[in-house]
């Protein structure tokens, strides 16, 4: 597999550059989660940062390269809502 030397902007990786598996299509993950072990023998903490572009070149404004950015929220939300994805009640039909 191929991998690309990511950087990491904020929280506890900042500053740090991870080289990070990338997809069919050349892009790493959307979202990049870090499960950091608790001292006390508690659950893990996640740390999850998001990618996003790099820089733009300047007569196209295309990106280059990824960066990841530090989600103190965690998880976004936000998406696309697929009709054949959500939950459906007992009584519908499918």
């Amino acid at each position: 597999m191929k991998s690309e030397d990511t950087p990491f902007e904020g929280g506890p990786m900042d500053g740090r550059v991870l080289p990070v598996l990338v997809g069919p299509t050349g892009h790493p993950p959307k979202t990049y989660r870090i499960p950091v072990p608790d001292p006390a023998g508690g659950p893990p903490t996640v740390l999850v940062y998001h990618r996003v572009p790099r820089a733009q070149s300047k007569r196209l404004g295309l990106h280059r390269g990824w960066k990841y950015e530090y989600a103190p929220e965690g998880e976004r939300d936000g998406g696309p809502k697929w009709p054949w994805s959500r939950k459906r009640s007992r009584g519908q039909a499918g």
